[in-house]
């Protein structure tokens, strides 16, 4: 069903199943809201309500931060637009605050696309093109993009779904993320290192409850199983409810962000749960970067159960 209403984030898309509903808007082709039931598993907001803190937004060009905005990209040097300020980051990319078009629908499906223009700071032309559906399965998402232009442009990607299990305070979430290393950030939560969690307070690898520590992390060396998936769950320490996050073998990292920089209700309120298909500032370290050849297509998927 299509919803065209006057709304800080435009047309509202919504698509069901079994029931399982989502709707998805047009301002950054993001993802709004995801229910099972009466249970709101997705943290999202209100239709004439911006993105609070790029709640279910897409993160491209790029996901996380690149440091002051510079980088060099095939012995070119290119400055984008300063988006965090505060820190003198540029951050999120550049497709989640543009306005996304409907290219196909059906009950329980949508397919936005984006054209994204080449521009100072990053000259390439690219078509993104997303695909969300619902299912007795859960949710998924299917990302493709095509580099129009006629050199390599670089490439990232990744989501930004708030996750909550509704009653469970964040400090008693059990956490589970299948990553033996995190990367540590100063204080611009650019990276300056990285540590191996083994014994540590940011050892996830075994579900435990989140307690007081407070989470804006990357988390490498992940694990995927035979099929190339990887999953990171927050689960009710006294019920069997669950919600699992997965994402194929494109994806190199998790952000797991516990809110606690939210104002307000948001404060610790849910859990942001980030597949990344590379690490913060990977435009200027080159780590993981991917590299779309003039013509390539390219695509991922990932998706959310409960």
């Amino acid at each position: 069903m299509t919803s065209v209403v006057p709304a800080k984030s435009g047309t509202q898309w919504s698509i069901e199943a079994d029931g399982h509903r989502a709707v998805v808007v047009e301002v950054g082709g993001t993802l709004r809201h995801y229910s099972v039931g009466d249970v709101q598993v997705l943290d999202g907001f209100e239709a004439d309500e911006l993105s609070p803190a790029s709640a279910g937004q897409i993160l491209a060009p790029w996901p996380n931060r690149i440091r002051d905005g510079k980088y060099t990209f095939e012995d070119e040097a290119y400055q984008l637009p300063l988006t965090e300020p505060a820190r003198h980051n540029a951050i999120h990319g550049l497709a989640n605050w543009s306005r996304w078009t409907l290219a196909e629908q059906s009950a329980d499906a949508v397919t936005l696309e984006f054209e994204l223009p080449a521009q100072i700071g990053y000259p390439w032309w690219l078509t993104l093109r997303t695909r969300w559906q619902v299912s007795a399965g859960g949710l998924s998402c299917k990302q493709e993009v095509v580099n129009n232009s006629s050199s390599n442009a670089p490439w990232g990607y990744s989501v930004h779904p708030y996750l909550q299990l509704p009653g469970v305070a964040v400090d008693d979430i059990l956490l589970h993320v299948p990553g033996k290393t995190r990367i540590v950030a100063d204080n611009r939560l650019l990276p300056i290192g990285s540590n191996s969690v083994a014994g540590t307070e940011y050892d996830f690898t075994a579900a435990r409850a989140i307690g007081d520590l407070v989470l804006d992390t990357t988390f490498g060396e992940i694990e995927h199983d035979a099929a190339g998936i990887t999953e990171v769950t927050i689960a009710d320490p006294n019920s069997d409810r669950k919600v699992v996050v997965w994402a194929d073998d494109k994806f190199k990292y998790w952000q797991v962000f516990s809110g606690d920089t939210l104002h307000g209700e948001r404060f610790r309120r849910s859990v942001a749960i980030e597949p990344m298909t590379c690490p913060p500032d990977s435009f200027r370290t080159g780590r993981d970067l991917i590299v779309l050849a003039p013509g390539e297509r390219w695509s991922t998927a990932w998706g959310i159960r409960s």
